[in-house]
């Protein structure tokens, strides 16, 4: 199989009756994400300034694709957002509605297989201030400033509000 199909949502410029600024510097995250993804065997579709309408649609449709031959589905937003709520270009869209198109009810084609959401966007309104670290480096970068709540992954097994399953007779 396939290593799995990429999509990168990149929303740069907004609406001015949203009063959200321009991104500046998401064009450079965008593409690292696509030479990243690219080496590691995926294919990269990349959509820019996507309304809500149009970031529903596409996954909608790409929900639809038959993923059978991919091992992973990879969706990246690149947004302002606030917790659990990403924006399109001219207004907010709840992340929970976007992973349903890919939920196993609606995409068979990756039931089973991984399905992975990568968020770059504000949660809240708190400003996390950094704490100094030593990089170990022996140049001018050896001492800088990195979030407090920084290298942290969370991985649950179960979406939030839901029981976690497991498997009482098989150990995995």
């Amino acid at each position: 199989p396939e290593m799995g199909l990429c999509i990168i949502i990149n929303n740069k410029n907004f609406h001015e009756n949203t009063g959200m600024a321009c991104r500046s510097g998401t064009d450079v995250d965008a593409a690292n994400l696509r030479e990243t993804f690219m080496n590691l065997k995926y294919e990269v579709r990349i959509k820019n300034d996507l309304t809500c309408k149009e970031m529903l649609e596409l996954m909608s449709n790409v929900s639809k694709e038959d993923h059978s031959k991919r091992s992973s589905f990879i969706c990246v937003l690149l947004s302002h957002g606030e917790e659990g709520i990403i924006f399109g270009t001219n207004g907010p869209v709840n992340l929970k509605k976007l992973a349903s198109f890919f939920r196993g009810d609606y995409c068979r084609s990756l039931t089973g297989k991984p399905k992975l959401f990568i968020i770059q966007a504000c949660r809240g309104t708190e400003l996390d201030c950094g704490i100094e670290t030593d990089s170990g480096a022996e140049d001018d970068m050896a001492c800088q400033k990195i979030p407090v709540e920084a290298d942290f992954l969370y991985a649950y097994s179960t979406a939030p509000g839901y029981f976690s399953w497991r498997n009482s007779k098989y150990r995995i």
